[in-house]
This record gives structure tokens, sequence and C-alpha cells, in this order.
């Protein structure tokens, strides 16, 4: 890919809200010496110089075509994914003097580093130019507010995010899942501000003369879900066709599923039931798996390839799946499909269902367009408005745990590819649900502990 060609490059593949009150108020920052940083730059220019000679010219991955998704060539057992360059690119450009890079002063104002109580995170996958970096944005729905706080370089494109609170032998705590190109999984502190290393990582890649074993998938990670009953297990799915199950205070995989027969796209853990994951893939199919014993599953055909799955958070037998050719799927796990529509006339890039609004549905397809949708007391979801949310493609949407109307959306747009929507300012959508009574999801975990 020339130099022209990453210019342009500007998209948002993933994001992912953090509930209020969980980020520190005051993140640590980490404070490099200039020593420090000028032994970090040389230390990766000498990297990327490897892994050039090595390949006889830039790296296979940076010069991937953007629109080549997920059709991703196999990592070999024995890369090193220390010397992989994508993401870092960009240190390669900065000068040896580190006096350059540093400044011993801080003029910026605390106040703008402290997050209130009020505040939401929303973590935001971004790919620029040959780079990849979670970026971290506070978001204030009382004051209206939005910024970037901090964020972090990534050693590869992202594809996938997700939030959790563990880390072996700590404390509960603010972190964020990485899944991308790179076949390890990286978690990152989010209370820690200028950090260049995750606090932890899943995976490894073999390496024969250090006798060095393979630990976990051998190819791109697409779809992440953390099980919030059980805080140690984190089910990953990826373009090698697998399913693992991760053990975090073991940091290698207790269970590997092997059912599907082409990529893991999308994922997700009951809300209840905590031995239950939902899972999708290019095969055109959805599965459900009891993880104590996941060789017995059930099984959905679908009318495309698996984009997205979701439980209906206040239906525990029922789930949704959106397709890469514009179809949602409803499913009732004791009695088979219930309804299709032709929701998007292209691939279902977001599909979300509220936990707080009953009946709420919400899609985004690459066709720009956001379609919220009545599906309450209803044999098919009415469709209720559509938005172009003039994002380009929209490739990624979540909604915010604690404002049930709150919506993020990620697209393409190289000038305009991230939007935080209020769905009650949209009229249509303020009359049908406005007034809809409220409810609030109670998870196992909280059941159990009464």
């Amino acid at each position: 890919m020339d130099e022209n060609q990453q210019s342009n490059i500007n998209f948002i593949p993933c994001v992912k809200w953090v509930k209020q009150g969980i980020a520190k108020s005051n993140p640590e920052k980490v404070q490099l010496t200039k020593e420090e940083l000028a032994e970090i730059i040389n230390e990766t220019k000498s990297k990327l110089q490897i892994a050039e000679e090595k390949e006889g010219g830039p790296s296979e991955e940076t010069s991937m075509p953007v629109d080549d998704e997920f059709s991703l060539e196999k990592y070999d057992e024995e890369a090193d994914t220390e010397e992989n360059p994508l993401g870092i690119a960009a240190l390669a450009e900065l000068p040896n003097e580190a006096d350059a890079n540093f400044d011993d002063s801080d003029d910026s104002d605390k106040e703008d580093d402290l997050i209130k109580k009020d505040d939401n995170l929303v973590l935001v996958g971004r790919v620029e130019g040959d780079a990849g970096v979670l970026e971290v944005y506070v978001y204030n729905e009382s004051e209206g507010s939005l910024y970037v706080h901090h964020d972090f370089l990534l050693p590869a494109f992202p594809l996938a995010i997700e939030w959790l609170d563990h880390e072996p032998g700590q404390a509960p705590g603010n972190y964020c899942a990485i899944g991308s190109m790179n076949p390890v999984i990286d978690i990152w502190d989010l209370d820690i501000i200028n950090c260049l290393e995750p606090a932890y990582s899943l995976g490894q890649p073999a390496k024969r003369k250090k006798n060095q074993p393979h630990i976990g998938h051998k190819d791109a990670v697409l779809a992440l879900s953390w099980n919030k009953n059980f805080h140690h297990i984190l089910a990953s799915g990826s373009a090698d066709n697998l399913v693992m199950l991760w053990d975090i205070d073991q940091c290698e995989p207790s269970v590997i599923i092997k059912s599907f027969l082409k990529q893991v796209q999308c994922m997700e853990w009951h809300k209840l039931e905590a031995q239950t994951l939902l899972a999708g893939s290019s095969d055109k199919t959805a599965r459900v798996f009891d993880c104590r014993n996941p060789e017995t599953h059930q099984t959905w055909v679908l009318k495309g390839e698996a984009e997205k799955v979701y439980w209906n958070p206040l239906e525990p037998f029922v789930f949704f799946a959106g397709t890469d050719n514009g179809f949602v799927q409803c499913f009732d796990c004791r009695k088979g499909e219930l309804w299709e529509i032709e929701a998007h006339s292209e691939e279902i890039s977001g599909l979300v269902i509220s936990s707080q609004c009953p009946g709420m549905l919400l899609t985004t397809s690459s066709d720009g367009l956001l379609k919220t949708w009545d599906f309450k007391d209803k044999d098919k979801p009415i469709l209720v408005h559509e938005k172009d949310l003039k994002l380009g493609k929209v490739l990624s949407l979540d909604i915010s745990p604690n404002s049930p109307f709150t919506v993020a959306a990620g697209g393409d747009k190289k000038s305009n590819n991230f939007k935080v929507l209020d769905l009650l300012s949209i009229d249509t959508v303020k009359h049908v649900f406005g007034s809809r009574e409220l409810t609030q999801l109670v998870t196992a975990e909280e059941s159990m502990n009464g």
C-alpha cells in the first residue's frame, strides 16, 4: 500500500461503552525518562528494519487492502509478534534525539484528566494509516461533553473490543481486551495513561529456537465476549475457525471448541446462564453451547454468514442474528426460528437490543443507516425510524449501559467516522419509546448475591 493510500485510511471497526463509576477518577500516568523514550524509539526502529529485511520489503500486513476484511493470510506458528511492524511505523519516523519527544514540564490542566462518577468511557478502536489505536473517550450526558481522554498505540489493527475487570492476582479493575489481526489477545489497563505495553496478553506464538510452545489462536481474533458471571473467563472467536474459552488466571485456554467449519465472527455469553455461549460463523450457522459440555450444542442455519449475534436480555431463550446479506433473524432455543426480516440492503454491522427499553432493536449496516425497530408484542419488528449517520459505511455500534437511548457508532468516512447519538432527539423514536416503562436487567451474579 503506497503512502497516499495509507493517508486516506481512517475507520472505526469496533466501539464499546464502559459503565459509569468504573474508571479511576484520577488515572495513573506513566512517566518516561528521556533515556527510556530514546531506547523505545531505537528498539522499535530496529525491529521494523529487521522485519522488513526478513520479508524483503514492507510486511504483507501493511500492504493488505482495507476492503479485504478478514480475508487474512495465515499466521505461521513461529511468527514472532514482537517483530510485527503494523501499528508502530509512526514511531520509526521519530528522531533519535529524545529531547524532541519528551518534555519535563506538564502544563496541562490536571482537571482535564479527572473522570467524574457520571462520566462514561467509550472505547474506540481506530485504524489510521498503517497504525492501530485504542482511543478512550469520556462522555458526560448531562453536560453534553465528548472528548478523547487518552489513547494506546496498538501492535495490530483492532477488530474486536471487550471490557472486563479481571487481571490475574489483582483486585477488580478497568481493562480492555483487544482482538486484532494478531492471534494474541492484548489486555490494556484503562486506568493508566501513556502506557506502551498491555497489562497482560492471552496466547503466544511458537518459537523453536527458544523452545516456546504455541498457545492460543493461529489467526486473527474476530470476536470477544467476557463472562460477567465468571470473571476469569473470556471467550474468543477467530479466523482459524475456533472458539476458545480462556482461563485468565492461568493465561491459557481451558476449552477449545472446534464445531465451526469457517471463521467465527461474533459471540455473546448469555446474560443470566453463566455456562451458555452463543456464537456465529461465516459457515452460515449460529450455535448455542453449554460450555460444561460443549460437544453437544444447538445449531441454527442462517440466511447468510453470521456478522452479529445478540441475546434478547428480556427473554432468556431468544436470540437475534444479523447476516452479511442484510437479514436479521430471531430464534427461540425451544421452538426454532420465530421470524426474519431483510433489515438492510448490505451486511449487518451492528445489532443491539435494549436491556432497559422492552422491544427496542437497533441495527446498522455498511449501507450507512441506523434503523430503530419495535418488536414488542409483534410477530415481526416494525420499522420506527431510519437515519443516515453520515459516517460512510457504518462498521460498529454499541448502546450505553447507563442511558437506554444513547448509542455510539463508528464508520469509515475519514472526515467524520465516530458519533454518539441520543435517540430521543428523533421525534418518531421518542413518540414510540419515550413513554415505555423501562426495566433493569439483573445478572446471575447479582441474583445470587441477593
